[in-house]
């Protein structure tokens, strides 16, 4: 096990270290940001100054071993639009990505996994009907429409809930239910095509056949090992959702990450987008770990190599 864990943080750095030269690569080709900081009236000795001053004058191997060094130190250079370091202007926004995408996580899971097992253990009847119909819709509606809609109906006719901004329970409800919207319509497909196939397997008939109640087999028994699927999927749209959110948080005008990386791309903000792909790849690395080593909790079977 601790042979297991090693290797995939080892692996972990190494995808971190990939997407970061990746994304610093990329940022050459988005154009010069200067030309969009300095005013149109700007000498080109003033040009000069502010980009030796950025160390931008640099050969590329030369900048991408600056920051490179930087970055182990937690050092990612200072926002080229507010001057500020980069990396605490990221997690001064992370806490509000969190709260939302953990409240989105558990309302999507606390409706789709009861809505999955009843339609699996009722095949084909009016409930399953219901339930793959809501599951298709859920998927098919655009999040962007979504949200507009929520706004309109209780934001501006009902006026019973605000629409914008974070600050009582209240501001988290619309955004959690867009959010929420189509993350549990996946899961909810999920849930009844492996529990369809758990159903079948000879240990369900047997605990049947031992007169265990219906509820005890299908949660206890039938759940528990249709659930690898399961913790796969939310450990990639958890990280989706630490990533950042960028629809839902700009409808909402949610003070998260990811709206905040969307101004920085659209700035040219270099040193905050690298932070916000140094944050995703963590989220993204550590949460298939921790899927992994649920793997074996959920079923004792699994083993590590």
């Amino acid at each position: 096990m601790l042979q297991f864990v090693v290797r995939r943080l080892l692996e972990a750095v190494v995808v971190v270290f990939l997407a970061l030269t990746a994304v610093f690569s990329l940022q050459f080709l988005a154009g010069d940001p200067v030309k969009l900081f300095l005013p149109t009236d700007t000498t080109p000795k003033q040009i000069e100054e502010f980009r030796q001053r950025l160390g931008l004058n640099d050969p590329w191997p030369v900048q991408y071993v600056r920051f490179m060094r930087g970055a182990l130190r937690g050092d990612f250079g200072r926002s080229l639009r507010q001057g500020e370091p980069a990396l605490a202007l990221v997690l001064e926004r992370f806490p509000a990505t969190l709260a939302l995408s953990g409240v989105a996580m558990v309302l999507a899971l606390v409706v789709a996994i009861p809505v999955g097992v009843l339609s699996a253990a009722r095949r084909n009847s009016w409930f399953d009907h219901l339930g793959i119909g809501a599951t298709v819709l859920g998927q098919a509606v655009p999040g962007f429409w979504l949200g507009l809609m929520l706004i309109y109906v209780f934001g501006v006719w009902l006026k019973v809930l605000p629409t914008g901004g974070r600050g009582t329970w209240a501001h988290y409800i619309l955004p959690s239910i867009t959010l929420a919207a189509f993350v549990a319509a996946r899961f909810a497909r999920l849930t009844r095509s492996t529990m369809l196939d758990v159903l079948s397997q000879d240990y369900v008939r047997t605990a049947r056949a031992k007169g265990l109640g219906p509820r005890r087999v299908l949660y206890r028994h039938a759940l528990k090992n249709a659930s690898l699927p399961i913790v796969t999927l939310l450990a990639l749209q958890l990280g989706q959702l630490l990533g950042g959110a960028v629809i839902t948080e700009t409808i909402f005008a949610w003070p998260g990450v990811g709206r905040f990386l969307v101004q920085a791309l659209l700035n040219r903000d270099f040193p905050v987008v690298l932070v916000g792909v140094f944050l995703t790849a963590v989220a993204y690395s550590l949460l298939n770990l921790l899927a992994d080593l649920a793997y074996a909790w959920l079923n004792p079977r699994v083993r590590y190599a």
